[in-house]
């Protein structure tokens, strides 16, 4: 199973700035829907995109391992 690790990377940009990352702002910011984004946070079996993944990767300057994780543990859905 592969997770997405976007609540986890706004909660360290939060940590690093000093301010709380909020969807709305990271929509604004990175130019996808805010809908999307709540998705990607919170719903494990949500199929997103690779251009959602490289918006995210980029907005964060982070490698995708950093963003996503591969378990070979199957999360009934």
């Amino acid at each position: 199973m592969i997770e997405v690790k976007l609540r986890e990377l706004m909660s360290a940009y939060g940590k690093k700035n000093g301010c709380k990352l909020t969807y709305h702002e990271l929509a604004e910011l990175t130019g996808l829907s805010k809908a999307t984004l709540e998705a990607v946070g919170s719903r494990p079996d949500y199929n997103t995109t690779l251009a959602t993944i490289d918006a995210l990767c980029s907005y964060f300057n982070c490698d995708i391992q950093d963003l996503l994780e591969f378990t070979n543990e199957s999360k009934e859905l």
